[in-house]
């Protein structure tokens, strides 16, 4: 733990997480800035670049949206078997009928049920992907912003 002055005001940093959150950059001082000065200046450049770019690095990530249903539904082919039964029999003249649109319906069920949680399963890669790609842009936005920060107070970014 390390006490910065900073504007005139004096606040504990934890430099471990600020060195975790700025680990991405290798930083020169262009400008034979002192180690002090140096940390100074990079806690300024991340309050900076918070700000201009709404994003912080050492918050943990959350979701802009909550992700869709993950609820894989069961029991297609049984409402299918029965359904097709009931209309067989409605149709039908026998219990033959019956038990052929009963295993009909049964097959089509069970086809319109995995059809339907294999949507679900896309439907959750793509937001996963979704989200994975906001949170790459907003991190961009904020390297850019810090490296453009430190650039300005004399310093090489890599």
């Amino acid at each position: 733990m390390r006490t910065l002055h900073i504007l005139g005001v004096t606040g504990v940093v934890l430099l471990s997480a600020m060195n975790v959150a700025l680990a991405d950059f290798m930083i020169f001082p262009a400008k034979g800035q002192s180690n002090e000065t140096m940390e100074q200046d990079k806690f300024a450049c991340y309050g900076w670049a918070k700000e201009q770019s709404g994003f912080d690095p050492m918050k943990t990530p959350t979701t802009s949206t909550p992700p869709p249903s993950q609820e894989k539904k069961s029991g297609g082919a049984v409402r299918g078997a029965l359904g097709g039964a009931a209309l067989g029999a409605i149709i039908g003249d026998s219990s033959k009928s019956a038990r052929n649109a009963g295993a009909a319906g049964a097959l089509i069920g069970g086809a319109r049920q995995r059809s339907a949680n294999n949507t679900t399963a896309q439907n959750t890669e793509q937001w996963k992907q979704q989200e994975a790609s906001k949170y790459a842009n907003n991190r961009n936005n904020y390297d850019r912003a810090y490296s453009a920060c430190l650039e300005g107070k004399g310093y090489t970014v890599k």
